[in-house]
């Protein structure tokens, strides 16, 4: 149960920081490209590289708070940089077709997924 605390604690602070740098990013590129959702989504896959090489062989810490960091904060803050991290595990691991599937099909089904919720409502709520 603890381990569900400190993912839920983390995952409200990755929201909350996903909110604040993604809205002054965007305010600050005046908003012609979805440069805020960018620039989280990046960063959130640099700092879940960088932490999970670092937790294990640097930083060894208690998997709790490595899950509150890893799963909570920046899963609150990107889920992108999971995505990322898993794509790059299987690459890593010589996986490099499974890395290319994994990769074409979460943005290709992601992307066919949010046209159909989108049509869905336009027929359901006749908007």
């Amino acid at each position: 149960m603890s381990k569900l605390l400190f993912i839920a604690g983390g995952g409200a602070l990755g929201s909350v920081l996903r909110y604040l740098v993604q809205g002054w990013v965007q305010t600050l590129s005046g908003g012609m490209f979805p440069l805020g959702t960018f620039v989280v989504n990046i960063f959130g896959c640099l700092v879940i590289g960088f932490l999970n090489k670092a937790f294990t062989e640097t930083l060894l810490i208690r998997p709790e708070y490595r899950l509150a960091l890893t799963v909570g904060v920046l899963g609150g803050f990107t889920t992108f940089s999971a995505f990322g991290w898993e794509t790059f595990s299987l690459a890593n691991e010589g996986q490099a077709l499974r890395a290319s599937v994994n990769a074409l099909l979460s943005v290709g089904t992601g992307l066919a997924a949010v046209w159909l919720g989108y049509r869905l409502a336009e027929h359901w709520l006749g908007a």
